[in-house]
């Protein structure tokens, strides 16, 4: 997983067998977008800004789902 420096992303993942980009937002949860070509993958990694890249390239363009948040502890009894 390469490092990334972002004011709005922790961290990536890309799975070029699958063409699935998972994106973990600062405070939010994790994003998979779905058949996300591997150029704009390694375009993503290079670009000046990588928040604005994802809302310019990858967001209006890839399917996209969030994974539900889990808990960390269970409930009380």
């Amino acid at each position: 997983m390469p490092h990334v420096s972002s004011s709005a992303v922790e961290r990536v993942h890309y799975d070029p067998a699958t063409a699935r980009l998972d994106i973990w937002y600062k405070g939010g949860g994790l994003y998979s977008y779905f058949d996300v070509p591997a150029d704009i993958y390694r375009a993503m990694l290079t670009a000046p800004s990588l928040g604005a890249f994802v809302n310019r390239e990858i967001k209006p363009h890839y399917r996209c789902a969030l994974e539900p948040r889990r808990r960390r502890f269970r409930p009380a009894d």
